[in-house]
C-alpha cells in the first residue's frame, strides 16, 4: 500500500488519525502503541513474510544495542568495537543478501564461467533505509550518545510507517525527544501543517512526476533497443527524467514529512531545491539531505575525511560516493553514476583549493554572471549523471549521450513543418532534418520540461513557504523583508487562512483525481 493510494487516503490514514487522537486521552504511550500497531500492520500489508525480517532486524540492533551501551559508558573500548562490529556485520549482511546476492552471482558467474542460480529475491520494503538508520543508531552509541531507549520507542522509530516506504534517514537521537513527552502533540497546527504537506507532496507526485512519466519512459526504451536517439529527442528524455525524478522524490519526502507532522513528529528536510544549485558541493547539501548527512558523518569521516591531506580527501570522496551509488542499486550504472558525482565533487574541491575560495557559492566568484555560469555547469553535469542513473545498461545509457551531443543529428516532426515554416531554410541550413511524425509528442515533452523546470529553480519549496510553522527540523525560512507592505514572498508564505485552505484543498483534488492507477515512488527501489 502506497501513500499515493485511494486505500491509504481514504481508509489506512484517517483510520489510524482518529484512533490516534481518541487514545490520546490514555497518555503518550498509548497512543505510540498505536502508531507502532499501524507501522506494523502497513508493513505486513506490502508482504506479510518481510514482517518477520524487520521484527528481527529491530530486536537484534536494539539487544546488541545494550550490551554496546553498557560497555561504552564502563570505558571498555575492545568489547565495544567487537559489538559494534557484530551490528554493523549483521545489517549489511542482511543487506546483502536481499538487496546485492543476485548482483554478485550474476558477475562471479560472467567472470568465472559458472552458473550458479540464485532463485528471485524479492526486495523488502524500505530495507535500504532501516538498515541505514540502525547502523547509525549503533555508531552514534559507540560514539558516546547515550540512549535512554526502550523497546516500544525504538522499534516506533525504526518502523514508523511515514517513512518506511524511502525515508527520510532518520537518527534515534532526533525521534526519540519527541517520543518521550519533549514535544506536545497540537492536534490542529499539526494537522493543518502535516495535510498541507502532504497534499501539496501527493500533487507532485500525481499530478507532474506521474505526468511527465510518459516522456521519459520511451526514450530509455529506444535507447535499449539500440535505436539512434537524435538531439531533441534524447535532451527531452534525458531533462523529463531530471524532472520525474525531484517531483516524484520530492513529493514522497513531503508527504512522509507531512504524515509524521500529523501526528506531532517532525522529521528532518530532505530536499532543499537542489536544482538550484550552482555548485555539485551545493547540490549535495540539497538533495536527499539525510542520505547526505549519513554519507558524511557515518562513512567518509570513518575514511578519514578531509584529515589526511588532499589526495587521501579526494580519495575518501570517491569512495563515499562509489558506495552511495551502489547503495541506490545493484546495477554497474548506479556504481558509475556514484562515481561521476565522486569526480564531479573532487573537481569542485580542487577548483575551491586552486582559487583559494572557501565557499561553494563562491567558485565562479560572488557576481551574477559566476553565479548563473555555476548553475548551468552544474546543472548539465547532473542531468548527464541522471542519464546513467535511468538507463538499464551502458549501452543504453551511451545512446542517449550520443543523441544529447549530436552524434545522431537533429530531427524535427514534419507535422511542425508548417508552424516552423518562416525559419525552415534556417533549420535546414544548420543541420535540422524534418521526418515522419505529428510532434505532439515532442511539444508536450518540452513543454513538461519547461514548466516543471521553472517550477524547481524559481518558485520557494515547501520547506520554505511553511517556514514559519517549522514544518521540518531546522526550517528554512523565505527572507521577507521589512516595509509597509508584504514582499511577494511574504504573501507566499504559508497561512491557516481560507485562502490558503482553498489551495490546499485545490492540490488534494488535482492529487487524487490523477491518481489513474497506483504508481510506485522512483526511490522505494533504492
Amino acid at each position: 500500500m502506497l501513500f499515493n493510494s485511494y486505500q491509504f487516503l481514504f481508509v489506512f490514514f484517517p483510520t489510524v488519525f482518529i484512533v490516534f487522537m481518541f487514545m490520546a486521552r490514555y497518555g503518550e504511550k498509548a497512543q505510540i502503541i498505536v502508531l507502532l500497531g499501524a507501522s506494523l500492520l502497513f508493513y505486513s500489508l506490502w508482504d506479510v513474510r518481510f514482517l518477520v525480517l524487520l521484527g528481527g532486524s529491530i530486536l537484534t540492533n536494539y539487544g546488541l544495542s545494550r550490551p554496546l551501551q553498557w560497555s561504552v559508558e564502563r570505558g571498555r573500548s575492545r568489547h565495544a568495537n567487537l559489538l559494534l562490529a557484530a551490528g554493523v556485520t549483521f545489517n549489511l549482511t542482511v543487506l546483502g543478501i536481499f538487496k546485492y546476492m543476485q548482483f554478485i552471482i550474476y558477475n562471479m558467474n560472467t567472470i568465472a564461467g559458472t552458473s550458479f542460480v540464485l532463485y528471485t529475491v524479492i526486495l523488502p520494503l524500505g530495507i535500504s533505509f532501516f538498515t541505514f538508520e540502525q547502523i547509525g543508531f549503533l555508531v552514534d552509541i559507540r560514539r558516546g550518545h547515550l540512549y535512554r531507549a526502550d523497546l516500544l520507542r525504538y522499534a516506533l522509530f525504526v518502523s514508523f510507517f511515514p517513512r518506511l516506504v524511502a525515508g527520510p534517514i532518520l537518527r534515534y537521537g532526533e525521534i526519540l525527544p519527541q517520543l518521550s513527552g519533549k514535544t506536545r502533540w497540537r492536534p490542529a497546527p499539526d494537522l493543518a501543517v502535516g495535510l498541507t504537506l502532504f497534499f501539496m507532496g501527493l500533487a507532485k507526485k500525481s499530478l507532474l512526476a506521474d505526468g511527465i512519466a510518459p516522456c521519459v519512459a520511451p526514450v530509455f526504451a529506444a535507447a535499449q533497443a539500440g535505436q539512434q536517439i537524435d538531439l531533441f529527442m534524447a535532451w527531452g528524455g534525458a531533462l523529463a527524467y531530471t524532472c520525474q525524478l525531484y517531483f516524484d522524490f520530492s513529493g514522497y519526502s513531503d508527504m512522509a514529512i507531512g504524515l509524521a507532522r500529523c501526528f506531532g513528529i517532525r522529521f528532518p528536510g530532505n530536499f532543499s531545491s537542489p536544482y538550484k544549485a550552482c555548485s555539485i558541493i551545493e547540490f549535495w547539501r540539497r538533495w536527499h539531505m539525510t542520505l547526505s548527512r549519513f554519507l558524511r558523518d557515518y562513512l567518509y569521516i570513518s575514511l578519514g575525511g578531509n584529515r589526511c591531506g588532499p589526495a587521501r580527501r579526494y580519495a575518501n570522496l570517491m569512495v563515499t560516493m562509489l558506495l552511495g551509488g551502489l547503495w541506490h542499486g545493484a546495477n554497474w550504472t548506479f556504481l558509475f553514476w556514484g562515481g561521476l558525482h565522486g569526480g564531479y565533487l573532487a573537481v569542485n574541491h580542487g577548483w575551491l583549493a586552486l582559487s583559494g575560495r572557501s565557499r561553494p557559492l563562491a567558485a565562479f566568484g560572488s557576481s551574477r554572471a559566476g553565479a548563473m555560469l555555476g548553475f548551468v555547469l552544474t546543472f548539465v553535469a547532473i542531468v548527464v549523471a541522471w542519464v546513467f542513473f535511468r538507463a538499464p545498461t551502458f549501452g543504453a545509457a551511451a545512446q542517449v549521450l550520443a543523441g544529447m551531443a549530436g552524434a545522431h543529428g537533429a530531427a524535427l516532426p514534419l507535422g511542425l513543418a508548417y508552424a516552423l515554416s518562416p525559419i525552415h531554410g534556417l533549420l535546414q541550413t544548420v543541420g535540422i532534418r524534418f521526418v515522419e511524425g505529428s510532434g505532439t509528442t515532442l511539444v508536450q515533452t518540452w513543454l513538461w520540461v519547461a514548466a516543471l523546470l521553472a517550477l524547481a529553480t524559481l518558485a520557494p519549496n515547501t520547506q520554505e513557504l511553511l517556514g514559519p510553522w517549522e514544518p521540518v527540523l531546522e526550517s528554512p525560512r523565505l527572507e521577507v523583508p521589512a516595509g509597509p507592505r508584504p514582499s511577494l514572498a511574504a504573501r507566499w508564505t504559508w497561512r491557516p487562512t481560507p485562502a490558503w485552505a482553498v489551495v490546499t484543498g485545490v492540490l488534494a483534488f488535482l492529487g487524487v483525481i490523477s491518481i489513474t492507477r497506483v504508481s510506485e515512488f522512483l526511490y522505494w527501489q533504492f
